[in-house]
């Protein structure tokens, strides 16, 4: 079997889902080819596609927002919307390396690419399956003007939610968010402490930011910091904000107990090794996280799908979430001292999580690819 994974550089969590699908079928013998769709186009319109997306979060998540529930708005399955039509403009060049290629069957963790595809199935030009990936708990915008074969999404509580916005009943597999196989398999809290080279005697905190950050969240880590208590540590995951790292650094040189990290393949690792994480409520990231076991601390979303993920993880008690710094910083001292607390959301996580989501996946394409 050979598979195309097509994505687009939108922020990590996309690219994220597709790779651990490719690990995952990879595992199992048979390929995998994970693109940017973008990149068809060529490398400045990828870097121009996704910085225009992560500046827009980053500086102006407002307006972010407001485009978000326009698009709730215009979004329906009897009509396309410019965003069909602007990705229908890659589908020559998307059909040329299809054929090329020859794939067998396609999975896309994005939009984009669906609605190129879509454009490809319209005008009669593709033969393959194509199975879309949802990674929010959500039925974002526009999902329901493509024409996939099925939609992975995260949870069987959200069908009903993906049927009113228009998605068909026998299209949706509730599988979960796939994450990569290292979230999985656990190494155990000791294990993973020798590996990242933390205290087995302190408790953690673990805040992630990556490049799109959660709003000032220097103030927020010195801040934290100056609440330490003796028996306690912080470690910061700055992704790709080089900034963000740079700035940590210099104001924190001289805490023992506060570890700044730029970009790390070792996340699962940290997830396993500390004790609580700070963290947006990204679908991607907050899934790693329950999948991994460790209690959540969400904080302030961007407006849109962000806000639905945290409704749906603070319903089930899978995370929790305050509005002010200082809110989630009391919350996050308040569930790192008691330890009743933790071991209760980790049970609804693990009874909520589908760590299983990358092979259940793998199946449903193996056997699509066996029916062509």
């Amino acid at each position: 079997m050979k598979v195309l994974i097509l994505s687009c550089n939108t922020g990590e969590g996309h690219n994220s889902a597709g790779k651990a699908v490719k690990e995952y079928v990879e595992s199992k013998g048979d390929q995998a080819e994970f693109i940017d769709m973008m990149m068809l186009k060529g490398k400045k319109t990828s870097k121009a596609v996704g910085g225009l997306y992560v500046n827009v979060v980053k500086y102006l998540p407002h307006l972010f927002g407001l485009f978000y529930r326009l698009g709730r708005l215009i979004s329906s399955a009897n009509r396309k919307s410019p965003v069909y039509f602007a990705c229908a403009g890659l589908g020559k060049k998307l059909k040329r390396y299809i054929d090329q290629n020859d794939f067998d069957v396609i999975v896309t963790p994005h939009l984009y690419p669906a609605e190129t595809l879509t454009w490809l199935r319209r005008k009669g030009m593709l033969r393959q399956k194509i199975v879309a990936i949802v990674t929010d708990y959500t039925s974002i915008p526009f999902w329901e003007e493509t024409e996939c074969d099925y939609y992975v999404i995260p949870h069987e509580d959200l069908i009903r939610e993906f049927v009113s916005r228009g998605l068909p009943r026998e299209k949706l597999l509730p599988f979960g968010i796939p994450v990569r196989e290292k979230f999985v398999q656990r190494l155990g809290k000791e294990n993973a402490r020798n590996i990242c080279g933390l205290s087995q005697e302190h408790l953690i905190y673990l805040v992630m930011s990556g490049s799109m950050g959660f709003g000032k969240i220097q103030i927020f880590v010195i801040e934290l910091a100056r609440r330490l208590k003796e028996n306690e540590e912080i470690v910061v995951i700055c992704g790709n904000n080089s900034k963000l790292e740079t700035i940590l650094c210099k104001e924190l040189k001289e805490h023992k107990r506060v570890h700044i990290l730029g970009f790390t393949d070792q996340v699962a690792e940290y997830m396993e090794a500390c004790d609580v994480i700070f963290t947006k409520p990204g679908g991607l990231s907050s899934t790693e996280a329950a999948v991994s076991g460790i209690p959540i601390i969400h904080t302030n979303p961007i407006p849109g799908c962000e806000n639905r993920n945290l409704e749906f993880f603070e319903q089930r008690h899978m995370s929790i979430a305050r509005k002010s710094f200082l809110g989630q910083l009391r919350a996050g001292q308040k569930i790192l001292e008691k330890e009743k607390l933790r071991k209760e959301m980790i049970r609804v996580q693990r009874r909520n999580s589908k760590p299983e989501a990358a092979e259940k996946i793998y199946h449903h394409l193996k056997q699509l690819s066996d029916e062509e």
